[in-house]
C-alpha cells in the first residue's frame, strides 16, 4: 500500500538557489527532449488532409525511445551546456543524476505515450507543450531512503543540498518505507511530497462489497443556495463558496498587477499576492473536500453512489444564435457564466475524488451513477412533480408528507445505483419497467421519520 504526505520545508539562502538551478536544468532537458520527440513524431507523419500524388519521402529518423533520451546524460555533463536562445550555461554535473532521469522516466515518457497510445482507459492527451517557469515547479528524487528524515530533529537530508528543516506536523505510519521525494515550489514556500510504502498492508478491492438498501448511500450535487450536497440519509451539506469569498479582492489585485509594467519589481510582488489568493482558495477547496469526505465515511456505509456529472458540458459556452440579417441576439450567456463559475467554484469532481480516496482507505466503495431523471420523479410514486429547478418542496395530499427536492434525488441515485429506479423510453418518455413499489414503503417510512423532529420543534414553539 502506497500513502502520500505532504510537509512544508524550509531551506537556507544558498539551498533555495540550489533548487531554483535545479528547477531551471530540469525544465531545460525537458524542453530539449520534447522537442526531438516531437520532430521525430513531425517528420514521420503524413497530413491525411490534403497528400499530393508526387511526394518525396523524408529520411526516417529514429525513436527517441529506441534511442533512449537518458543516453545523452553522459555527453551533456562533460562541459558546460549553452542555452541556444539566451545564451545562458547551465553545469548538469551538480544536479544529482536520478533527478535528471526522472525528468525522461516519469515525466516526457508518460506525456508521449499519453499523446500517441492514451492511457490504461483509451482516452489520449493532446500534444505535449514546452513547460514555462510557471509550469515546471518540482523535481523529485525517485530513489530515497528512510535515513534521509531524521524525525528527532524535523531534518531532511537531501543528496547535494543537504539537511532542510521540514516541519513534521503530522507523523509517518510506523513499518511504512520512504519510496519517493518530491520537492516543490510554491507561491508561499517549498514542499515536499514523501510517498511511503509497506506491501504487508494490502490493497483494498472493493469488487468484494456487494451493494444493499442498508449499506450504501445516495449522494445528489446540490448547488442551490448554500447546499452543496443532499444525501439519502436526509442529511444537507453546506457549501463553501471559496472563489465567490475573494472573488473581490482577487479582481483588485489582478487589475493593479496588469496596470503595472512588465519585468518590474511591483509587478512581481503584486504576481506573488494574487498567487498567494490563488493558493488560499485552492486550499480552502481541498480542506472542504476532505472534510465532507470524512464526514460521509463516519456514517458507517460501505458504498457512496454519486452523480456522474459531465462537468466540461455543464460549464460550457451556449452557442451564438443569429438572426436572418446576421446580427446576433441574446442567447442567455450573462446568465450562464454565473452558472459556470458556480459549477467550478464547488469542485464536485475534486469533491468525489477525495471521497473515493478516503473511503478505499476505510475500505468502502465509491460509485458513479447516471443521473437522468432524478430530479423530477418522487422516489416511492411513479409521478414527476419536480419539473421545474424552482419546485424545491413538494406537498404530498395522497401521504400527507413534505418531500424535499434535493434528498428525494438522492434516494433516487440510491435506488439506480441498486438497479430499482424506473426505466424510460428514450423517444417517448414513457415508463417501461418500474421497481419502484419494491422500496415504497422504506422510502415513505423514510420520509415519515424525517419529519417528526420538524413536527416536534413545531408543537413546542406552541
Amino acid at each position: 500500500m502506497k500513502l502520500n504526505y505532504q510537509y512544508r520545508i524550509y531551506p537556507f539562502t544558498a539551498q533555495i538557489e540550489k533548487m531554483n538551478k535545479w528547477l531551471r536544468i530540469c525544465r531545460y532537458l525537458y524542453n530539449r527532449w520534447l522537442g526531438q520527440c516531437l520532430d521525430w513524431w513531425d517528420r514521420n507523419r503524413c497530413p491525411i488532409n490534403a497528400c499530393p500524388l508526387i511526394c518525396h519521402l523524408p529520411e526516417l529518423a529514429d525513436n527517441p525511445y529506441l534511442t533512449d533520451l537518458k543516453a545523452q546524460l553522459p555527453e551533456l555533463k562533460k562541459d558546460l551546456v549553452t542555452v541556444k536562445w539566451s545564451g545562458e550555461l547551465l553545469d548538469l554535473s551538480g544536479v544529482y543524476s536520478t533527478v535528471l532521469q526522472d525528468v525522461y522516466t516519469s515525466r516526457l515518457k508518460k506525456a508521449m505515450e499519453w499523446y500517441i497510445k492514451g492511457d490504461s482507459k483509451g482516452f489520449r492527451s493532446g500534444r505535449p507543450r514546452y513547460k514555462t517557469e510557471a509550469d515546471y515547479r518540482s523535481f523529485k528524487f525517485p530513489q530515497a531512503k528512510n535515513e534521509w528524515i531524521d524525525p528527532v530533529n524535523c531534518v531532511l537530508k537531501l543528496p547535494f543540498i543537504g539537511g532542510v528543516q521540514i516541519r513534521l506536523h503530522r507523523p509517518l505510519p510506523p513499518g511504512f518505507k520512504l519510496k519517493t521525494v518530491q520537492a516543490i515550489k510554491k507561491a508561499d514556500g517549498w514542499y515536499a511530497n514523501l510517498c511511503v510504502e509497506d506491501s504487508t498492508v494490502p490493497e483494498f478491492i472493493p469488487d468484494d462489497l456487494a451493494p444493499n438498501w442498508d449499506n450504501s448511500l445516495g449522494i445528489d450535487a446540490v448547488l442551490f443556495g448554500d447546499d452543496y450536497l443532499a444525501t439519502s440519509d436526509g442529511d444537507k451539506i453546506a457549501s463553501l463558496k471559496s472563489f465567490r469569498k475573494y472573488g473581490n479582492k482577487l479582481a483588485q489585485v489582478s487589475k493593479r498587477r496588469s496596470a503595472r509594467k512588465k519585468a518590474s519589481n511591483r509587478r512581481r510582488k503584486l504576481a506573488k499576492r494574487e498567487a498567494c489568493i490563488h493558493q488560499r482558495i485552492a486550499r480552502s477547496r481541498k480542506d472542504h473536500a476532505f472534510k465532507t469526505a470524512h464526514k460521509l465515511v463516519k456514517t458507517g456505509k460501505k458504498v457512496f453512489f454519486h452523480e456522474d456529472l459531465e462537468l466540461r458540458n455543464l460549464t460550457k459556452r451556449n452557442k451564438a444564435k443569429q438572426d436572418e440579417s446576421g446580427k446576433f441576439l441574446t442567447n442567455g450567456q450573462s446568465a450562464k457564466s454565473g452558472l459556470n463559475k458556480s459549477w467550478l467554484d464547488a469542485a464536485f469532481g475534486q469533491g468525489f475524488q477525495t471521497l473515493e480516496y478516503i473511503a478505499a482507505k476505510a475500505g468502502a466503495r465509491v460509485l458513479p451513477v447516471v443521473p437522468a431523471c432524478t430530479s423530477q420523479y418522487l422516489s416511492y410514486r411513479d409521478e414527476s412533480v419536480f419539473t421545474d429547478c424552482s419546485i424545491r418542496e413538494y406537498w404530498d395530499e395522497v401521504e400527507n408528507i413534505w418531500v424535499d427536492r434535493d434528498i428525494n434525488a438522492a434516494v433516487n441515485i440510491k435506488r439506480v445505483g441498486l438497479g430499482l429506479f424506473l426505466t424510460l423510453n428514450s423517444r417517448s418518455g414513457k415508463i417501461k419497467v418500474s421497481h419502484t413499489d419494491s422500496t415504497a414503503m422504506e422510502v415513505l417510512r423514510f420520509f415519515r421519520e424525517l419529519q417528526k423532529p420538524a413536527l416536534d420543534s413545531s408543537r413546542k414553539r406552541r
